[in-house]
């Protein structure tokens, strides 16, 4: 039944000193979830945080957001947005998250849970699970220095180990984190098995901060189904909601796509890009949006291979509307 799940994810949930009305976030995501899809997202509503694209820690205390990519944002949208920041150092991570609250996010979010070999090899991300004392001293550094809510996204470690998880949770439970978002898979596998949903309450059960699970939830039944599996506080959307931002509006307050909805999406996403950014960083991530956003059409390797061999953005806009 949708109006159950619809109640639940309705119901506000306290994370550290604040209150969030809903209980459907949007997952972090690196190139994608940018000031212009936060802006797409909040058109439509029906969310209860968004979360920002990665941050570097090491550069966050100078970034300047008239020119930073990832660090800018809407004011309208800080109440409600969580940046994210990544690096090793604590006293590094610290000083960042002392940036963040200053500028009024509504929190602060640790990644340990991005396996790309980019920021592994800065020994941040998923490279700190295998250090579980580094990513607790991080958490506490981060925790010592602000009020603001902390959360951190993990993943279950680098081998198939729940009691890994498990007690990377206690730590960072311990360490002061006031939410966890829990991706249950391996630190290398980037989406070749699925999910161990099982993971996400075993590591509910072990802390008493909320817990938001993540991953392969594509329609409200898997949302649902996670939900009762695991008995988790909430869900953090990835993929479906940055090819359908109206996701949040449809499992919160029944809002109804009409046919014409892909065709407006494509065109406000364009638009938003452009006015955020120069041509040329717009047109890129427009492709890298229009991977997701066509992926769940029949001819989707199709329309995404036209969308990404666009010369500019008014071509972008001639193969809409004629798709």
């Amino acid at each position: 039944m949708a109006n159950d799940i619809r109640s639940f994810f309705n119901r506000p949930i306290s994370i550290g000193n604040r209150v969030v009305a809903k209980r459907l976030f949007l997952a972090p995501m690196a190139g994608l979830t940018h000031v212009a899809f936060r802006q797409l997202a909040a058109e439509y509503g029906g969310y209860g945080l968004l979360f920002s694209e990665m941050c570097s820690a090491r550069a966050l205390p100078r970034e300047n957001p008239a020119v930073s990519k990832v660090f800018c944002w809407r004011p309208g949208e800080l109440d409600r947005l969580v940046c994210q920041i990544f690096g090793a150092d604590p006293a590094v991570m610290a000083a960042a998250a002392r940036r963040v609250e200053a500028e009024g996010f509504f929190g602060v979010d640790i990644n340990f849970g991005c396996s790309v070999a980019a920021i592994c090899k800065q020994n941040a991300g998923a490279a700190l699970l295998k250090a579980p004392e580094q990513a607790e001293a991080i958490v506490r550094a981060v925790r010592n220095t602000v009020d603001i809510p902390v959360f951190v996204k993990f993943r279950i470690g680098w081998s198939d180990d729940p009691a890994s998880a498990v007690d990377l949770a206690r730590r960072f439970e311990d360490a002061g984190a006031d939410a966890l978002v829990f991706h249950p898979r391996v630190a290398p596998d980037r989406r070749s098995r699925p999910p161990k949903w099982a993971y996400i309450g075993r590591v509910h059960a072990a802390v008493s901060i909320p817990v938001f699970g993540n991953g392969e939830v594509f329609a409200l039944d898997d949302a649902r189904r996670m939900l009762s599996e695991t008995g988790c506080n909430g869900v953090s959307l990835g993929r479906i909601a940055v090819a359908r931002p109206w996701v949040f509006a449809e499992w919160t307050a029944g809002f109804e796509a009409d046919s014409g909805i892909y065709h407006r999406c494509a065109h406000r996403m364009m638009a938003l890009l452009a006015a955020h950014y120069e041509p040329v960083t717009a047109l890129r991530r427009f492709k890298k949006w229009a991977v997701y956003f066509t992926a769940g059409f029949k001819y989707g390797h199709r329309f995404s291979a036209m969308l990404r061999g666009a010369a500019d953005i008014d071509e972008v806009y001639r193969i809409v509307d004629d798709i």
